[in-house]
């Protein structure tokens, strides 16, 4: 077993590799690169990975879990996405690079859908062998992350090349998908309904209270999230912070450790009080951001990214868990898509409007007021945690993998 997880690792690194290498620079080079965009501009540029997501279950519900191998579906979307990254980073206007960009998001988004399937379906137990693989992920954002601030390219204004980097790297996982394990659809040769045409299969889900209740808060918190993904390289680089992908990439330093311990605080803790945590750093991790600076707040911001393990892993990678035990082996990639619309689709599809919003209400003549942005989405994911920890009753993972759909 041990040769494969190190097969599906790979996977996991380059997949996330992938994704780091542009998408936490992609504020700094829209506000600050040849195509000084405003806040609303990279506001819409991030909608893309929304758009993505909203797709995604529709795209792997319906293909993956019926007509084509996870792995092939992989390579195809990975080799067309090298492509459009390589375009993007050439685009000479706005409109013509947020064209690119939003068809490759739509590409992208549902391979993590299709990586987590993959990776689930070749082990005997998800529960404990899943955190791990998913580790070797966090490590390609942190290596993409120090790649970029040892090149140099923010403070060169050279960030073009963080989406041919990726684009190389896209190009790699896309060969390597197809001689990944086979993964076959699961109901081939089922009947389809107009249900299973448009891919709500995973809709059956809601019909259990607990897991209703993880789907909104899902919903609701990455309301909150959008404004991290979205704007604090612009705001680290706005303070005068040297290398600030670098700094970043401590982010997922703290999620390889918490992942490595997943196991020992799921048996631990449980569902409801890993989820819980997980929303509480994100209050607390934007309160840090609003009173840190570069000199004597410096630990603050420093603070604020550390709690990025806690925030990630206590929240999605526990619910990407749960959502498995909920869903069971035959609805297991469209329910992995469906949670993908929850937390990057509609959610951040809100966050992302509202972030834009926000940042250029609280600017004036070009320069921010980080601490009125900051604690913004602090309010919104407290009343989200509060509103949480009232309604979700936890149920196990026998019981939710026994509760019919």
């Amino acid at each position: 077993m041990r040769p494969m997880l190190l097969r599906l690792g790979s996977m996991m690194f380059l997949e996330f590799f992938i994704w780091g290498a542009w998408f936490v620079t992609l504020g700094t080079y829209l506000g600050q690169g040849p195509l000084h965009a405003d806040g609303s501009q990279v506001a819409a540029a991030f909608l893309s990975q929304s758009i993505g997501a909203i797709i995604a279950p529709f795209v792997v519900g319906l293909i993956a879990d019926r007509y084509f191998a996870a792995q092939r579906i992989l390579g195809v979307l990975q080799i067309a996405g090298a492509a459009l990254l390589w375009w993007a980073s050439q685009a000479a206007t706005f409109p013509a690079f947020l064209t690119l960009i939003m068809v490759y998001m739509v590409l992208f988004m549902p391979t993590l859908a299709l990586v987590n399937s993959v990776a689930m379906r070749h082990m005997e137990n998800p529960e404990k062998q899943f955190p791990p693989v998913r580790v070797a992920g966090s490590v390609g954002w942190i290596v993409a992350g120090v790649l970029i601030a040892w090149l140099g390219w923010e403070h060169a204004h050279r960030l073009e090349w963080t989406f041919r980097m990726a684009a190389m790297a896209s190009l790699l996982l896309g060969l390597y998908a197809f001689t990944l394990p086979d993964t076959p659809p699961l109901k081939r040769g089922a009947n389809v309904s107009m249900s299973d045409i448009l891919g709500l299969d995973s809709l059956r889900l809601l019909k259990s209270r607990s897991y209703l209740v993880f789907f909104l808060a899902s919903v609701a918190i990455c309301i909150p999230l959008s404004f991290y993904y979205n704007f604090t390289n612009p705001f680290l680089n706005d303070l005068g912070v040297r290398g600030a992908a670098g700094l970043q990439s401590l982010g997922q330093a703290s999620e390889v450790v918490l992942m490595l311990a997943m196991p020992f605080f799921f048996t631990r803790l449980g569902v409801k009080k890993m989820l819980a945590l997980g929303m509480a750093a994100w209050v607390a991790r934007y309160v840090l951001f609003a009173y840190g600076d570069v000199n004597a707040g410096y630990a603050l911001l420093v603070g604020g990214i550390i709690l990025h393990g806690i925030c990630y892993d206590f929240f999605f990678v526990t619910g990407q868990i749960y959502t498995d035990a909920h869903a069971g082996p035959r609805f297991r990639s469209g329910a992995q898509g469906f949670i993908t619309l929850a937390t990057y689709g509609v959610g951040m599809l809100i966050g992302t409007y509202l972030s834009g919003f926000v940042v250029d209400r609280f600017t004036v003549d070009g320069v921010h007021d980080w601490r009125s942005i900051w604690m913004v989405p602090a309010s919104i994911a407290f009343v989200v945690l509060l509103v949480f920890l009232f309604l979700f009753k936890e149920r196990s993972a026998r019981a939710a993998a026994a509760e019919p759909l």
